[in-house]
């Protein structure tokens, strides 16, 4: 441990700068809470950026994490940087307190706003586009014979800066997974967020990129539908279990997911069938991904007297009803 503190030096900030700078943790400085503890918002003195404002996350113990979660989050966010993952500007590990620093993202995170007109279409995909770009950049192995597999993919770890720049944020549940390799999965005790996990890694323990890509849908159809996945006001029903029931076909085969590379291109694509009525028509890419068909048949380019610049209409977003089938069906559990 003596040795990463080292390496790491000079993320330190001292516990004093950060008192000072949330006016010792006030309720007033709170802008978030998560499962590592409270976000605090301040301004600090940060190593080669000078003066910013940052928010700081002050780890609590009650809420089950605390030092390896802290160490892997700053040891993962200094080896991988990327635009649409946050950066880490420091840390504090003094007198017994566990704070990550990060830069500021003033318009916080993606959940806060699914059902915000503020989402025209074209944001709402240019939001995913960043976030699919993380997330294929931490699934990428770049040669080596591991990637990152994040296991808490969620809207709100989807963070927004001042230009709806997305950022994914919470590594502290990372894992470094096998690629290139015969075998490409992990065995580990799952965690993760109700409603986002992926069904056969919940049933096997069996972690793999394919697990993060399902959590990944889950938002994409938040982001489509304009509301969470789980509705804490509504019980009956979470939101994958109604998508589950509106298909007839529930694969669960995870060679048939996309890599997140594909899903990039596909939303793309997607918004290039959103442009204005003076761009010309975007030529089809030859043998396209299935994804992609599917996206450009969900967002279809609109005809020139209703370009969909706007949230789509209730009629849209509204589920087909389930008819339940007399035969017995297999069910799919979260």
């Amino acid at each position: 441990m003596l040795s990463i503190t080292k390496k790491f030096e000079h993320l330190k900030i001292p516990l004093e700068a950060i008192i000072s700078s949330t006016n010792n943790f006030a309720e007033s400085n709170c802008i978030g809470r998560g499962g590592f503890g409270k976000v605090y918002k301040g301004e600090l003195h940060v190593h080669l950026k000078g003066q910013t404002t940052v928010a700081l996350k002050r780890l609590d113990r009650t809420f089950g994490q605390g030092d390896p979660e802290f160490w892997k989050e700053i040891v993962m966010l200094s080896l991988y940087k990327h635009d649409n993952i946050v950066s880490l500007l420091g840390f504090c590990d003094d007198s017994g307190e566990k704070i990550l620093i990060y830069e500021y993202a003033s318009n916080k995170s993606l959940d806060l706003y699914l059902k915000s007109d503020d989402l025209t279409w074209v944001r709402r995909l240019k939001i995913c586009i960043g976030a699919a770009r993380g997330l294929a950049y931490l699934h990428n192995p770049a040669g080596t014979q591991q990637r990152v597999l994040h296991r808490d993919i969620k809207s709100s770890n989807i963070l927004l800066d001042e230009n709806w720049n997305a950022r994914i944020a919470d590594l502290g549940l990372s894992k470094f997974g096998p690629a290139n390799q015969q075998y490409t999965f992990l065995v580990s005790n799952t965690v993760g967020t109700f409603g986002y996990c992926d069904p056969i890694y919940v049933e096997t323990g069996l972690l793999t990129k394919e697990s993060d890509v399902y959590s990944f849908g889950v938002v994409l159809f938040e982001v489509l539908c304009g509301r969470l996945c789980i509705s804490y006001h509504n019980k009956a029903q979470s939101f994958t279990e109604i998508v589950r029931k509106s298909y007839k076909q529930n694969k669960r085969d995870r060679e048939q997911r996309p890599l997140m590379n594909e899903i990039v291109t596909a939303l793309e694509m997607a918004l290039i069938y959103q442009a204005p009525p003076t761009s010309p028509t975007p030529t089809p890419t030859p043998n396209p991904h299935p994804l992609s068909k599917l996206i450009t048949t969900v967002l279809p380019p609109p005809p020139e007297s209703k370009r969909m610049f706007s949230p789509p209409p209730p009629s849209l977003l509204k589920p087909p009803p389930y008819v339940p089938k007399k035969n017995n069906q297999k069910k799919w559990r979260i």
